[in-house]
């Protein structure tokens, strides 16, 4: 039982709680059994924070079957092996070294030394955020549906918000809200924080905890991780918001009906939802084709390491493009940031790119076959969305076949747990070799 196989079959202990939980009698809103497929399909689009979804969350499940979906999303968001972790710090016992290594695993960290304290940080850290998530939400929900329901949805759209999840009490998602710029701005700094590593957000903390109460006079110097990961987010935030704005401004079916204002608002949150979010405030379906694609680039790339996002991954996009510029240049060495990218970052890199282009590929194949009806655009933007755990849908999620739905739910859990982790798990350790074999050039490109 290796720490990539504890991490799989956690998930899908996980998964497969959630599923009898969302089965049962009073977590439906008709009081009857629950459809094992729409469970299980819930179930996992929880755990892996994705937010697809075959029915209205909102009007389909009781106020218990809602709770067990933001749990489901709670757990999923901060992962298998934190999650664990916590309830052994409750527990008062102590880390033995396999949870060291499996937690030094799960959160990508360089060393094993300061596990709890770090487990400790990220539980705090996401409580801090839902809590004042949902303060903020509470005068946009609480004047239209009143104390109790008011706080429900704050509560539930901040849970989700800040574990990129993307599930939604409204039908309509969040397009009655579109011009609302007290939920456009809070929903939005939860993706966007929750999304882009808890690292990240610990050194903006100790930058400014030096700064406003002056406690160091030193400079302090961002992790490589940092300066990747706030770089890309900004970057790739930016060209999303201008090209939807751009794209979809003489839509009128999206953008065109709206006032300038509004169109920015529009404009920014898709640029945001995208990376990995779910949640939208326009019709998805009724975007132009262009519109389609650049959401699906923005999937695919999706979050940085360490947060509750999924997607290739912004390190990972760095990374490939660094590769191409050192070629260009004639270099033989990666650089970012005046620092050289070890040559196992980059195979690694590599193996995320093809693995998950092959896992999307291989999905959209089954998906075409089983449902010939559908457009293949709308097919690739549902594996997409599955794949990198965002939630987003054209429309067609409820329509599809069993088939289709089973496939759906295979996609979203490798992307959750990770392709290079699955096959890990599935193959196992590898072993270490002396064996070096002759080098020979090969016609490339």
């Amino acid at each position: 039982m290796t720490v990539a196989r504890t991490i799989c079959l956690g998930f899908l202990a996980v998964i497969a709680l959630g599923t009898i939980l969302l089965m049962m009698p009073f977590s439906t809103s008709d009081g009857t059994w629950n459809d094992i497929i729409v469970a299980l399909f819930t179930s996992t689009s929880a755990v892996c924070v994705t937010g697809l979804s075959v029915v209205d969350p909102g009007t389909y499940f009781s106020f218990w079957g809602q709770f067990f979906i933001a749990l489901l999303a709670q757990i999923g968001g901060l992962g298998y092996m934190t999650t664990t972790t916590f309830l052994i710090l409750l527990l008062g016992r102590k880390f033995n070294m396999r949870q060291k290594i499996a937690i030094q695993q799960a959160l990508d960290r360089p060393g094993m030394s300061g596990s709890t304290q770090v487990i400790r940080s990220i539980i705090a850290t996401t409580l801090i955020f839902e809590i004042t998530g949902a303060f903020l939400l509470l005068p946009a929900f609480v004047p239209e549906y009143g104390w109790s329901q008011g706080l429900w949805l704050a509560i539930f759209h901040s849970i989700n918000a800040w574990n990129n999840a993307g599930f939604s009490l409204f039908k309509d998602n969040l397009i009655g809200y579109q011009s609302s710029f007290l939920v456009v701005f809070t929903i939005t700094t939860l993706i966007i924080f929750g999304g882009i590593g808890y690292q990240v957000i610990l050194e903006i903390y100790l930058w400014l905890r030096d700064r406003l109460f002056k406690q160091s006079m030193k400079i302090q110097i961002f992790s490589l991780d940092f300066k990747v990961a706030t770089s890309t987010t900004i970057i790739l935030l930016v060209i999303g918001s201008v090209a939807f704005f751009c794209i979809e401004i003489r839509n009128p079916e999206t953008f065109g009906y709206l006032n300038l204002r509004d169109q920015i608002l529009v404009a920014w949150f898709q640029s945001v939802t995208p990376r990995t979010a779910g949640f939208n405030t326009i019709d998805i379906g009724k975007m132009t084709t262009a519109g389609l694609f650049i959401t699906i680039a923005l999937m695919f790339l999706g979050a940085s390491p360490g947060g509750t996002g999924g997607g290739m991954k912004t390190t990972t996009l760095r990374v490939l493009t660094s590769c191409t510029k050192a070629i260009l240049q004639g270099k033989e060495e990666v650089l970012l940031y005046d620092r050289k990218i070890a040559i196992s970052l980059i195979l690694k890199a590599v193996g995320v790119l093809v693995a998950s282009v092959a896992t999307v590929i291989l999905a959209t194949i089954l998906i075409s076959l089983t449902d010939p009806r559908l457009d293949f655009i709308k097919i690739l933007f549902e594996v997409v969305s599955a794949f990198a755990t965002v939630g987003l849908s054209t429309g067609i999620t409820a329509s599809i076949s069993t088939a289709a739905k089973l496939i759906l739910i295979v996609t979203m859990y490798v992307g959750r747990v990770g392709v290079l982790l699955l096959m890990s798990a599935v193959l196992g350790d590898p072993r270490p070799t002396r064996i070096h074999y002759p080098e020979e050039n090969l016609l490339v490109g």
